[in-house]
């Protein structure tokens, strides 16, 4: 009789739970889940399933690169717990390390997904100019001692906003279907007399496309390159044909946005 009643008590119902996840990426192997060391997606695993006392993994809307930083990454995990969504980010952030922090908690639908629905990305990659390095800003910024010609990088960055195949802007051996991406808007801005911001909004991005861009508008500034050369490099459809990939600790993805 016992084991028929327990039988016949109802599953307890998932909900799905999306989180915006804002992180300094310095001490963590990126996003993703890594066999060599402590990522954001398994402290977030490790503190929620400690937190709801059941088994989680989130999933990631933007798989960061190692060093890379994040406003407002998100990812979603489903739970049966009866704790409210909203109110899981203040309890989870009594439990993360104080470089990772949940800016948001709240319900989607059970079919949600951040990687199956229309979304703009907004990344900013942080260029310190002087003669010396600032300390405070070795984390965030990159530091160049070389001049560089802000207007010949606004004019580059002009020519790669819209639909293009970005195959030259993606890093060697990536997996993807399709290496088209929409771009709408590429900002070359200076804050102050020395930094120097590069602002990328786009549909998607390729694996470290936004480093690769910062690279070679980096080389058009300091006057290696021609900012018509983005015609080249675009039609090339060759890695070898765009400049360097940019360090990680420069870069930061700002905000999702979906549509």
């Amino acid at each position: 009789m016992i084991i028929e009643q327990l039988s016949k008590q109802p599953e307890k119902e998932k909900k799905r739970v999306r989180l915006t996840v804002a992180y300094d990426g310095t001490n963590y192997h990126g996003w993703q889940i890594q066999n060599n060391g402590i990522t954001i997606e398994s402290e977030l695993n490790r503190c929620l399933t400690d937190l709801l006392q059941e088994p989680v993994e989130v999933i990631g809307a933007s798989r960061t690169d190692s060093g890379v930083h994040a406003l407002g990454n998100i990812a979603v995990f489903d739970t049966t717990s009866r704790m409210p969504a909203e109110k899981i980010s203040y309890a989870l952030n009594q439990r993360l390390p104080e470089d990772i922090r949940i800016q948001k908690s709240e319900q989607v639908p059970q079919d949600w997904h951040p990687r199956r629905c229309d979304s703009r990305k907004t990344y900013e990659y942080r260029i310190y100019r002087a003669q010396f390095p600032m300390p405070v800003k070795r984390l965030y910024s990159l530091f160049t001692y070389y001049e560089l010609d802000v207007n010949r990088m606004q004019e580059a960055a002009a020519y790669l906003e819209g639909e293009h195949d970005f195959k030259s802007f993606c890093q060697t051996g990536a997996q993807v279907e399709s290496t088209v991406r929409t771009i709408y808007s590429v900002e070359v801005e200076e804050q102050g007399e020395n930094d120097l911001v590069i602002r990328v909004c786009g549909n998607g991005f390729l694996y470290n496309m936004v480093r690769i861009i910062a690279g070679t508008l980096l080389d058009i500034g300091q006057g290696r390159r021609d900012p018509m050369d983005i015609f080249t490099i675009l039609e090339a459809k060759d890695r070898s044909a765009a400049g360097p990939t940019a360090p990680a600790h420069g870069l930061t993805l700002m905000k999702y946005e979906f549509l």
